[in-house]
């Protein structure tokens, strides 16, 4: 049985500004590894600043080994972040979505979608003058399209978005990207809907 893991997105997936034991794909791991689910190692493609068509560019550069037990995808943030239309957005992610579940061996429910934070809430967006309200309700739709995408495929969808607006104060010393502290509260939601996938045998 296959046990790779995949995760695929940007600053989030990568840990920006946290050590890399501290990201969530490898807390992830150890958490389902300690509910006693095999799963590698985490193969990250993710970077700083992507937006939906660099990550598709970068899976295309990258060294994949399918099929993999579980792939975690978020992904939307910089294409929010740089104004991005929402439809060029969905039409991306769904994309992406479909890359994702063929890389599990074309099961969509071993793949695990995660929803984008609300960087509005941070430090870094007041320092800039952003207009929180706007960047929330962007967000919220950016989201709303993943999640809608992720139903129609059959993924599994994770909204950690609640808890970066709920916690506002757990960043890192950037001002900007999740502290460890802000990691290990999006793993209590995540590592549940992770787990289940891992269990299913769709």
């Amino acid at each position: 049985m296959p046990t790779g893991y995949l995760a695929l997105g940007d600053s989030y997936t990568i840990g920006e500004a946290v050590a890399a034991d501290e990201r969530w794909p490898a807390l992830l791991v150890r958490q389902l590894r300690a509910d006693g689910l095999p799963i590698d190692e985490p193969q990250i493609i993710a970077v700083t600043g992507w937006t939906t068509d660099e990550l598709a560019q970068g899976m295309d550069q990258a060294a994949l080994h399918p099929p993999y037990a579980l792939v975690s995808l978020q992904i939307g943030v910089n294409n929010q972040y740089r104004g991005r239309p929402a439809d060029e957005y969905r039409t991306q992610f769904a994309a992406l979505l479909a890359r994702a579940t063929a890389l599990a061996g074309g099961r969509a429910a071993r793949v695990v979608v995660v929803s984008i934070p609300d960087w509005g809430v941070t430090r870094f967006a007041g320092e800039q003058g952003r207009d929180r309200s706007v960047i929330a309700a962007e967000l919220d739709v950016y989201n709303a399209i993943a999640r809608h995408e992720s139903a129609r495929a059959g993924a599994g969808f994770v909204d950690i978005t609640g808890i970066s607006r709920a916690h506002p104060q757990l960043v890192a010393a950037d001002g900007l990207h999740p502290a460890a502290d802000q990691y290990r509260r999006w793993l209590a939601a995540i590592a549940p809907v992770a787990a289940d996938a891992l269990r299913t045998q769709g």
